[in-house]
């Protein structure tokens, strides 16, 4: 198609770190395949052995420890390496500030969460140990922070062997050998706990090795306020587009159930499975991006742009067609109950094509147009809630989900157009193959619906991926897009 020739002849012009991304994305994407491996394993046994009541619960939980540690990572897991990119101070002295800031600030939330408990449990405490769960908060600082800053380094496989290997794993594990055991009740808060621990330990360790002791640091008050003033930017954006993944759930913690909650629950995670594919790039797009505008390339970031949106479309579309099609029998792999959610499961993964779109694009926005970023990000998460106000009460989770979709979808357009300005280069990542590609595998997968359910599934999934893959590499990739593949 018309596009290869332009891939072909984009890529001659294309940047050198086009290597290194490929190299990042290949780690990260393997990352994907192997947390895949073990998160769908635990959606599956959680729902079968604990329930959708139980779900649901963990779920909130879970969501309000994971937004206190958004909330105090004060932007540092993006905005670490634009603070190491421009000190000129040792890099060990550098991750100390961030650790230390994000360290006091988590102190802060950990307090205020097992003081009101009721913020993580709405429907009451049920053993006293549960309040202690706060406690998972500065575990995912440290990881976070220690991530980020091995990043900087392109020590991406750190990330993937703490996040993709370890804590999905022990979660798993844990999870379903305390369904055994008189702790059933709390099986899955504690290993929750568990692994994420273990995913810290894993992080710190290498971070340490990497960067050496930090001999000669001094705790400044004065540093750190500095540091944390120049990431209230990006801190705004990494919350708000938190709170727009999870404004969702809460919404529905609201107004339905824990049941509901748990049924809408499985629905997104398995939708975010898709997500993740896009979330793979970001631990190195992100230190590139920085570099190359602190170094006033802004063509060079704008071709990082294209070229990881192009990748992560052409991996999110044929998942997002091989999951949503077979709906219903994906989702009753969890239970009979869970079925019920096979639109829900078609809005979320709609909306991670959007979530796509705008991510992407965010990256780059948020080191050029910091404070623009953050209005987008406002304005989204705000028409996000007022539909999610009107669509809950009167369709669910349906609603819900859908409320996201339009939500994201706005967001992501606004965000290419204001890039595109600030960067005065095409971040254009669309290309027609893609279409052509999905156009054709949706048309196989929705012939297949008339299969029985198993049968439906067993064709569908392998079949839309390997259809997919066989069109694009052979019309839709160029050799700059093959690199990721490791082929030039």
């Amino acid at each position: 198609m018309a596009e290869t020739g332009e891939a072909s002849q984009s890529a001659g012009n294309a940047p050198s770190g086009a290597a290194a991304l490929a190299r990042g994305g290949r780690t990260n994407f393997a990352g994907f395949l192997l947390r895949l491996a073990a998160r769908f394993p635990f959606l599956v046994l959680g729902a079968r052995l604990y329930g959708a009541e139980d779900l649901g619960r963990f779920a909130y939980a879970t969501m309000v420890v994971e937004f206190a540690a958004q909330l105090t990572t004060l932007g540092l897991k993006r905005g670490l390496s634009g603070e190491m990119a421009r000190s000129g101070r040792p890099e060990a002295h550098v991750v100390a500030d961030a650790l230390a800031l994000a360290l006091l600030l988590g102190l802060a939330a950990t307090l205020l969460l097992i003081a009101l408990p009721v913020l993580m449990f709405p429907d009451g405490i049920r053993h006293a140990a549960e309040p202690l769960l706060a406690l998972v908060v500065l575990a995912i600082l440290l990881s976070d922070v220690c991530l980020a800053a091995l990043a900087f380094r392109h020590r991406i496989g750190v990330a993937v062997q703490a996040r993709s290997v370890i804590e999905p794993w022990v979660l798993t594990l844990v999870g379903t050998g305390l369904a055994f055991t008189f702790l059933k009740p709390g099986g899955l808060l504690i290993a929750f706990a568990i692994s994420l621990a273990a995913a810290a330990i894993a992080s710190v360790a290498p971070a340490i090795r990497q960067f050496g002791v930090p001999r000669g640091w001094r705790l400044s008050a004065s540093r750190l306020w500095a540091m944390g003033v120049r990431n209230l930017p990006l801190a705004g954006a990494d919350l708000v587009d938190w709170a727009t993944r999870r404004l969702d759930i809460f919404v529905l913690g609201r107004f339905a159930g824990p049941e509901v909650v748990g049924l809408y629950f499985v629905a997104q995670q398995v939708a975010t499975l898709a997500g993740r594919i896009r979330m793979s790039f970001d631990p190195i797009l992100a230190p590139m991006l920085s570099t190359a505008l602190k170094a006033g390339r802004p063509d060079e970031a704008a071709a990082h742009v294209r070229q990881v949106g192009f990748w992560v479309l052409a991996f999110q579309i044929p998942v997002v067609l091989a999951l949503g099609l077979p709906g219903e029998g994906v989702l009753g792999l969890f239970g009979p109950e869970f079925a019920a959610g096979a639109l829900v499961l078609a809005l979320l993964l709609t909306a991670e094509l959007a979530a796509a779109n705008g991510s992407v694009a965010e990256m780059a926005l948020i080191y050029a147009r910091p404070k623009l970023n953050l209005a987008v990000a406002v304005g989204g998460l705000a028409l996000q809630a007022v539909l999610s106000l009107v669509l809950v009460p009167l369709h669910g989770g349906a609603g819900a989900a859908a409320a996201l979709l339009v939500a994201l979808l706005a967001a992501a357009i606004a965000r290419q157009i204001l890039l595109r300005r600030a960067l005065g280069a095409s971040v254009t990542f669309w290309r027609w193959s893609l279409l052509a590609a999905g156009a054709l595998a949706f048309g196989y997968g929705y012939a297949a619906r008339a299969l029985p359910e198993l049968w439906q599934m067993l064709a569908t999934i392998p079949g839309v991926l390997i259809l997919f893959g066989l069109v694009m590499w052979r019309w839709g990739f160029g050799p700059e897009d093959r690199a990721l593949f490791g082929r030039r």
